[in-house]
C-alpha cells in the first residue's frame, strides 16, 4: 500500500484575514505536527532576522513533521541563510519554486526559457549539496508547453530533486483532465517514476479535492493541502476521502482522521476573533478556579477550555509555573491561568533561566539585587546596587550577561484584583533598530519584572545566535 504524503501549506496563505502572529504560527505548526501532517511548508526568508527566527523556532517546536522552506533562484546568500535556519530540523526540506508557463517565465521571472532551465538546474544542485531532501515546485504547470515542462522536470531530477510538485495554479481543470495531465507527465518524463510526484491544485471551480484524488489514482504520491479557507485542496476533505477509500486507491496517509475535527476547530480559532492570545475567559468562567492540589491533568484540561492545545513540554512548563503561583495564593482563576500560559508557554529556547533572586531594599538603604541565573547547566550570579528594586535587578542581569540593551518600555498591570492579585509586567528591550518584548507573571512585582526582562533578553540572544 502506497503512502501518500500530505504537505500542508496553510502558513503560505497571505490574505488579510489569514494573518497570524509569530506566536500563533508556532502554535499552528504544533497542531499540524500533532495531527500527523507529513510536511509543513513555510514562507521563504525575506526579512533575515524575523523569518530566520520563525523558521528556527518552528523547527524546535515540531517533533515529527518535515519542514520545507523555499529558496530564491540563483541566490546563494538566500540559500545559505535559509539552510542555516532550517538545518537543525529533524527532517528539513529545501524547495525551489519556478514557473514553466511562457507568460510567467517572462513576466514574473524575467527570463528566457533556456535561462530558466539553467537557473532551475543550478539552484537545485546548490540546494542538494546542503540538503538531501529537495523539492522542485512547478508553478502553472498545467498551462505550460508540454515539451518545455518535460525539459524542466528532467533538469530538476538530474540536478538532484527528490520530489517534483506540479501545480494547477489556475485551478480550472476537471478531475478527468487533471488525471490525463498527470499520466502524460509520467509518459513524457520516465525519470518521474524515480522520485515522488506531488500535486497542488487551486480550488477556482471547486474541483481541487477531486483533482488531487484523481492524481493519486494516476501515481501521484504527495498532495499539497491547506487546513483553513477554500482556496486549495482541503486538508480535512482529502483526509476523509483517502481514509475512507484507502483500499480502492491502495494508499494510506499519516494524518490522524480521528483527531481531525478537533484540531481543525482549534486551527480555525487561531484565524478568527477568538485567537489564542485573545481567547480570554468569559465572565461565566470567573468563578472557576484551580488550587495547589490540582493535578497536571486538571491544569491541562483547563488550558484546553481556554482554547490552547499545548504540547507535553509546554503543558509541563505551564504546570510548573502554575504551582509557583498556587503556592502563594489560595485560588488561581482561569483568567490568571490564561496569563500564565501566555507568559510561560510557546517561547523561544531560554539561554538564561532564573535560579534565585534576593532583593534588599528600604527607605534608609539602597536597593540591592543578588541574582543567580542558569546558562548551559552552569550557575552564574551577580550583585548590583541600583535606584530601586527593579533597577537593581535589571542591572544585576546586565552584569551577569555582559550585555546592555536600552530599556525601551516597562509596564505593570494587575491581571486580577484583590490583595493576592497577580501582576503582569511587560519589558521591552531595544537592540539596534528592533524592540523585543517579554512578559512576566507573578504575585511578586519584582519577580514578574525579572521574568519579563529575561524573556526579552532570551529572544535577543536567540536571534543573534542564528545570524
Amino acid at each position: 500500500m502506497r503512502k501518500i504524503v500530505i504537505s500542508d501549506a496553510t502558513m503560505k496563505q497571505t490574505s488579510e484575514d489569514l494573518r497570524l502572529t509569530f506566536k500563533e504560527k508556532i502554535e499552528l505548526a504544533k497542531l499540524l505536527d500533532k495531527i500527523g501532517v507529513d510536511l509543513i511548508e513555510l514562507d521563504g526568508i525575506t526579512d533575515p532576522r524575523v523569518d530566520s527566527l520563525l523558521i528556527k523556532s518552528i523547527t524546535s517546536a515540531v517533533s515529527n513533521s518535515r519542514i520545507a522552506v523555499p529558496v530564491e533562484l540563483l541566490n546563494e546568500e538566500n540559500i545559505e541563510r535559509t539552510w542555516a535556519a532550517l538545518k537543525n530540523a529533524r527532517n528539513p526540506r529545501l524547495q525551489i519554486c519556478a514557473s514553466t508557463s511562457a507568460v510567467q517565465i517572462e513576466y514574473l521571472f524575467h527570463k528566457k526559457p533556456d535561462a530558466m532551465l539553467e537557473a532551475i538546474s543550478r539552484t537545485i544542485t546548490a540546494c542538494r549539496a546542503l540538503c538531501p531532501d529537495v523539492e522542485f515546485v512547478v508553478g502553472d504547470a498545467t498551462r505550460s508547453e508540454g515539451d518545455f515542462l518535460a525539459k524542466a522536470v528532467e533538469a530538476a531530477i538530474s540536478a538532484g530533486a527528490t520530489t517534483v510538485t506540479l501545480c494547477d495554479t489556475a485551478g480550472t481543470m476537471l478531475p478527468v483532465e487533471f488525471a490525463e495531465f498527470i499520466k502524460a507527465q509520467y509518459d513524457s518524463v520516465p525519470s518521474l517514476h524515480n522520485v515522488i510526484l506531488g500535486v497542488s491544485c487551486a480550488n477556482t471551480i471547486a474541483m481541487a479535492d477531486a483533482c488531487a484524488i484523481m492524481a493519486t489514482a494516476q501515481g501521484a504520491e504527495q498532495i499539497r493541502a491547506v487546513c483553513h479557507s477554500g482556496s486549495e485542496v482541503s486538508l480535512e476533505n482529502i483526509t476523509r476521502i483517502l481514509t475512507a477509500k484507502a483500499d480502492s486507491l491502495n494508499s494510506c496517509i499519516g494524518v490522524k482522521a480521528n483527531q481531525l475535527s478537533r484540531i481543525i476547530s482549534q486551527i480555525d480559532r487561531l484565524y478568527h476573533t477568538g485567537k489564542v492570545q485573545n481567547t480570554g475567559v468569559e465572565s461565566k468562567d470567573d468563578e472557576i478556579f484551580l488550587t495547589l492540589h490540582d493535578t497536571e491533568e486538571a491544569v491541562a484540561a483547563a488550558t484546553v477550555r481556554l482554547g490552547y492545545d499545548l504540547s507535553a513540554e509546554d503543558t509541563q512548563t505551564v504546570y510548573t509555573a502554575f504551582k509557583q503561583i498556587a503556592e502563594k495564593k489560595e485560588k488561581v482563576t482561569l483568567k490568571e491561568l490564561d496569563a500564565i500560559v501566555a507568559s510561560s508557554a510557546m517561547q523561544v529556547p531560554s539561554t538564561y533561566k532564573l535560579d534565585t533572586y534576593v532583593i534588599t531594599s528600604g527607605n534608609t538603604i539602597s536597593a540591592t539585587a543578588h541574582i543567580k541565573l542558569v546558562k548551559n547547566d552552569s550557575t552564574v550570579e551577580g550583585v548590583y546596587i541600583g535606584d530601586g528594586s527593579i533597577d537593581a535587578a535589571f542591572q544585576a542581569i546586565e552584569k551577569i550577561t555582559g550585555c546592555h540593551y536600552e530599556l525601551d518600555d516597562f509596564q505593570l498591570q494587575a491581571v486580577t484584583e484583590g490583595r493576592e492579585a497577580m501582576g503582569q509586567t511587560v519589558v521591552k528591550l531595544r537592540s539596534g533598530d528592533k524592540v523585543y518584548s517579554g512578559i512576566g507573571i507573578s504575585t511578586d512585582i519584582v519577580g514578574a519584572g525579572i521574568q519579563a526582562y529575561l524573556s526579552a533578553l532570551n529572544k535577543i540572544v536567540y536571534e543573534e545566535e542564528i545570524e
